[in-house]
């Protein structure tokens, strides 16, 4: 009777520990739902569970990379409205990762982003707030993984020292190494490919800038990011639009 009470109750807490390790993990469907972004149903759906995810299970670092990912998406991308608020929730969700898991890439890189994001749309106070620990985040990227995600932090380092002013540490130079640098990762980067473009043209050299947003919008489509690659050719092919008006 005895071992059967045992095998019971040793069953029963095996069910148990397998259903906290499933809880623990983001579900299928809502990953799913992120690979269709372009919706922008089902970014908002897939955002809203990831949330709910990480509340559910905030010890679950990949969920908590996850959901600052999808903010950064509906920060950018989504409502106007809602940006700011999406891109918060995103900052304090890869913070937490980044305390999960300091040696993964994942959550530096996101932090790095959605900072980047508040920095560059609301104003020069957000700017110097977020500048020090941006650049950090995304050195440590580089010194983690400087592959991850066919280089995106030098491709975002490269963002940073474009948009910084020179006398808190810009450099035109440096934004142009970083995200020449990005491209050896992957040589048709929309995004790569664009804010190199948009250097060039601050800089006034238009013909440089028009070729690499002519590139933008010869380069395929990448099947895991859909709605990034329309959204930096809809950005290119307006940028042409302007520079043929100045001719």
């Amino acid at each position: 009777m005895r071992v059967c009470i045992k095998s019971v109750y040793l069953t029963a807490l095996l069910a148990l520990c397998v259903d906290a390790r499933l809880a623990a993990e983001v579900p299928a469907s809502v990953d799913a739902l992120y690979s269709r972004r372009e919706d922008p149903v089902a970014a908002r759906q897939a955002a809203d569970q990831y949330l709910a995810h990480h509340r559910a299970a905030p010890q679950d670092f990949v969920g908590g990379w996850k959901l600052a990912r999808a903010s950064y998406f509906l920060g950018t991308q989504g409502p106007a409205a809602e940006r700011r608020m999406w891109l918060e929730t995103g900052l304090a969700a890869a913070t937490d990762a980044v305390a999960l898991n300091d040696a993964r890439p994942e959550g530096h890189f996101w932090l790095a982003a959605n900072m980047g994001a508040l920095a560059e749309s609301y104003g020069l106070r957000q700017g110097l707030k977020y500048r020090t620990r941006i650049k950090q985040a995304l050195e440590r990227v580089l010194a983690i993984d400087p592959r991850f995600m066919e280089g995106s932090a030098d491709r975002a380092l490269g963002r940073w020292y474009h948009k910084v002013p020179g006398l808190f540490g810009g450099s035109a130079a440096k934004a142009e190494q970083h995200l020449r640098k990005s491209l050896t990762y992957s040589p048709q980067s929309t995004v790569s490919l664009f804010f190199l473009g948009e250097l060039y043209a601050d800089q006034g050299r238009p013909a440089q800038a028009q070729r690499l947003y002519q590139e933008v919008l010869e380069a395929p489509i990448h099947r895991e990011y859909v709605a990034e690659d329309k959204f930096y050719k809809a950005q290119a092919r307006a940028r042409l639009q302007t520079l043929a008006e100045k001719r």
